[in-house]
Order: C-alpha cells, then structure tokens, then sequence
C-alpha cells in the first residue's frame, strides 16, 4: 500500500506533522511518504488570478501526489476553530483541477493541539465536508493536549488509552484498504 501523509500546517515544527507520521508507522509493510504542504505554497486563491493565468503546477503536482496514492492519512491543524490559511489555499487551488480533491481515497483524519480542545472543531468540518471532496474517512481522531500526551525526544504517544485509540483508528483504515 503506498501511503500519503502529511499535516494541514505549513509550520516547521508541525505537532500534527509529527502525529501523522506516526500514525503511519502502524501501516505495516506500507510505502509511505510524508509531504510538506510548504511545498506547495502559491498565491492566495482569487478567481481573478486563475482567470488570468490558470491553475498553478504547484495545484496539479499535489492532486496527483493524492491520486498516486493507496490511502491518505491527513493531520489538520487549527488556526482559530478553522483550517489554516496555508493548507485552505493549497485546497482551494487544487479542487478547481477537480472538486473530487481525493479521488474516492479511503483516509484516516487527524488532529491535535497544545490544549484539551484536540483541534476537534477543524477535525469536525473535515470530517463533515470529506464526502463532497471525495475523501472516504475510515477514522478520525483529535489527540487533546499534544505536550502532555507525546514523548517528542521519542516521537510517540505517551498515554496508553490515546495509543489504543491511535491504531484502532488507523486499523481501520489498512483493514479496509487490503479488502479494496
């Protein structure tokens, strides 16, 4: 299985980088490859801009790194209740190649924040839109309080319940990918 990953955030030091990452370590025997939105980054999304010069390369490269792929497990940041500016301009972009963003992939989403929230209520719009863009979600879960819950010296999660939760989660999306 050839496994996309990566965070809804373009920052350097991304919590939910590094809660997609590992989360992917429980895909057994799969290929993975983390992406880095910063990538990927283009001008704000206007529709003046595209009717003057089209869609970016940048929109297509990550449309197809998607399409390449088995399976996406995606962890997303949130910026004031809400997807952050850099992964929503990435987005926007790329659904005027295709509103069908992830091409009926099946997905576990993710998310995490320094405090008790989890980021669930931008965990809570993916989830909710994930049909209109083509996106089958298997799983989702929102890891609260990142800094209490995961060793980052060792890269994991700390809390034995969360763990349990973590690859019951992304179980179910290798059990229903190796059936598809």
């Amino acid at each position: 299985m050839k496994l996309l990953v990566f965070a809804a955030s373009n920052s350097a030091q991304s919590i939910n980088r590094q809660l997609a990452t590992y989360a992917a370590t429980f895909v057994e025997g799969a290929e993975i490859e983390v992406l880095d939105i910063n990538d990927y980054e283009m001008p704000l999304y206007s529709s003046d801009r595209e009717a003057a010069g089209g869609v970016p390369v940048l929109a297509q490269a990550f449309f197809d790194k998607i399409g390449s792929a088995d399976a996406l497990i995606i962890a997303f940041a949130e910026h004031n209740g809400s997807y952050t500016a850099a992964y929503k301009n990435l987005f926007d972009w790329t659904s005027r190649i295709d509103q069908k963003v992830f091409q009926g992939k099946q997905a576990v989403y993710l998310a995490t924040s320094p405090g008790p929230g989890g980021a669930q209520s931008v965990l809570g719009a993916a989830v909710t839109s994930a049909p209109y863009f083509a996106a089958e979600v298997k799983g989702s879960l929102s890891i609260p309080s990142f800094y209490d819950n995961f060793d980052l010296a060792e890269q994991r999660l700390t809390n034995s319940e969360l763990q349990a939760k973590l690859r019951e989660t992304v179980a179910s999306l290798t059990t229903e990918t190796a059936k598809a």
